[in-house]
């Protein structure tokens, strides 16, 4: 499975980010998705998820309210809507992707996101 972010760049506080995933290869092996962010100095954090079907997500606390994530499994794609970003949202955020057999993760390469204030 690879999988390929777009959507970063710099954004006003305030503003809004739509973040895209584009999964490739084994897809129909893909089960929970989701976005993870890691700044600076901190530790990776789950950002929000999705199962497979889109039936069940999940948020952090930190975003809860802001962004929504969404998946269309026709066309392998997730993506993150991201509204009234702070400028403590600044990170490089990942997509993840949960593969079966065995719950193996799959990373992308990361998308920046810059806040400013």
């Amino acid at each position: 499975v690879q999988l390929v972010e777009s959507g970063g760049g710099l954004v006003q506080a305030g503003g809004s980010l739509r973040l895209s995933c584009a999964a490739s290869g084994s897809t129909f092996s893909i089960t929970v998705m989701g976005w993870y962010r890691q700044a600076p100095g901190k530790q990776r954090e789950l950002v929000a998820s999705i199962t497979s079907r889109g039936g069940s997500t999940n948020y952090a606390d930190s975003l809860k309210g802001r962004c929504t994530i969404s998946r269309d499994n026709a066309n392998n794609t997730m993506s993150l809507q991201m509204n009234s970003l702070k400028p403590e949202d600044t990170a490089v955020y990942y997509c993840n992707a949960v593969v079966r057999p065995g719950s193996w993760n799959y990373w992308g390469q990361g998308t920046q996101v810059t806040v400013s204030s």
